[in-house]
C-alpha cells in the first residue's frame, strides 16, 4: 500500500479519490525540521507553499517516489534535483487560475475606491467624521476604459485578462515566451467571442499601463523596483498576486509615499509569514495573506487534479 503525506493538507474530494484508489493518506502536519526523519515512512508527499522540499530533505528520504505541489509555483521544491534522483514532481497549474485572477480584481477595486483605508477608518471615525471621510474618498476612478498591463501571460495572466476584457478595459501583455494570440471570452448564454492579445515589451507595458498585475515565477532579483516604478504612469496602481520577491518592497513604499503610485494590492511578501511593518501599516496598500488560490472551488479542483496525477503516476510503475 502506498503511503502519502499531504503535509499542507488536501481537499477532502482529492483525499477520497486517493483512498478509493488504495492509497493511505496522512494529513497530519509534520514540522519542517522533523521531516528528514518522519518522511522516510512515506512513498510520496504533497505540499503547498509552506513546506519546503529541498536537496537535503530529498537526500534524507531515498524512499520518496513523488512530490506533488498543490498550486502553480514550485519554487519551494528543488525540482531538477528531485528529478535527477528519479523522483516525479507534479503541480496543478490550471486549477487555481480563476481564483487568483478574481483576487487581483478584488485588490484593484479596493485600490481605486480607497476601500482598504475606508475599512480601517470607518469603525473609528465613521460616527463622528462621516462627511469628512465621504469627501476624502470621493475621488475614486472606474476601471472601465483603463489599461491593465499584465507581466507574465501564462494561465493566471490570461484569466486576469478575461476579467479585464469583461470590464471594458484595455489589456497590454508581456511574456518571455508568448503562447497565445487570442483569448476566448464566455459572454453568457453559451455565447463566446475571441479577442486578440496585444503584446508589448516589458518597458512599454510599464510605461503605458494604468495598472500593472504581476504573474511571474519567483526570481532572485525583483521584477519591479525603483527604476520601473519611476517609469510607470504617475498615479498608477500595482497588484502582486504572484510571488514574494518579485517586487522591491522598500522601493514600492517610497513610490507610494511620493505619489508616483496611487496604491498597491499585495497577496505575497518577501518575508512570509512576517511581512514588513511598512507594508502592513501603509494606508495605500490593500493586503491579503497569500490567499490567491484559497477558494473552495479552487481547492477542490487542486485536490482532484493532484489526486488524479498521483494515481496515474503510481499506476504506471
Amino acid at each position: 500500500m502506498i503511503k502519502l503525506l499531504a503535509n499542507d493538507g488536501i481537499d477532502p474530494v482529492g483525499k477520497q479519490l486517493l483512498e478509493e484508489a488504495g492509497f493511505t493518506v496522512d494529513t497530519t502536519f509534520i514540522p519542517q525540521d522533523e521531516l528528514p526523519v518522519k518522511l522516510q515512512a512515506y512513498d510520496a508527499i504533497t505540499v503547498r507553499s509552506a513546506t519546503k522540499v529541498r536537496q537535503a530533505l530529498i537526500d534524507a528520504c531515498p524512499n520518496l517516489k513523488l512530490i506533488g505541489r498543490g498550486g502553480v509555483g514550485v519554487d519551494n521544491i528543488d525540482v531538477e534535483y528531485a528529478q535527477s534522483k528519479g523522483i516525479a514532481v507534479h503541480n496543478t497549474p490550471a486549477a487555481s487560475s480563476a481564483s487568483v485572477a478574481e483576487l487581483v480584481f478584488g485588490h484593484l477595486f479596493t485600490g481605486v475606491r480607497f476601500l482598504q483605508d475606508a475599512n480601517r477608518k470607518m469603525p473609528v471615525e465613521g460616527a463622528t467624521k462621516f462627511n469628512d471621510l465621504k469627501k476624502a474618498y470621493a475621488k475614486g476612478i472606474e476601471l472601465r476604459g483603463k489599461t491593465i498591463g499584465i507581466l507574465g501571460f501564462g494561465r493566471i495572466g490570461r484569466e486576469t485578462a478575461k476579467i479585464a476584457y469583461g470590464l471594458g478595459m484595455e489589456v497590454l501583455a508581456f511574456d518571455l515566451y508568448p503562447s497565445v494570440n487570442e483569448i476566448e471570452l464566455a459572454l453568457g448564454g453559451g455565447v463566446k467571442a475571441t479577442v486578440p492579445v496585444k503584446y508589448a515589451s516589458k518597458e512599454e507595458v510599464i510605461a503605458q499601463s494604468d495598472f500593472i498585475s504581476l504573474h511571474v515565477p519567483f526570481s532572485e532579483e525583483p521584477v519591479l523596483g525603483a527604476k520601473e516604478f519611476a517609469a510607470m504612469k504617475k498615479g498608477a496602481g500595482l497588484v502582486n498576486c504572484s510571488r514574494g520577491g518579485t517586487v522591491d518592497e522598500l522601493a514600492l513604499v517610497e513610490a507610494l509615499n511620493s505619489g508616483q503610485l496611487a496604491f498597491a494590492g499585495l497577496d505575497v511578501f518577501d518575508n512570509e509569514p512576517t511581512p514588513r511593518a511598512e507594508l502592513l501599516q501603509h494606508p495605500k496598500i490593500s493586503l491579503t495573506p497569500h490567499i490567491g488560490a484559497s477558494t473552495n472551488e479552487a481547492q477542490e479542483r487542486i485536490g482532484v487534479e493532484l489526486a488524479t496525477l498521483i494515481i496515474n503516476y503510481f499506476k504506471q510503475l
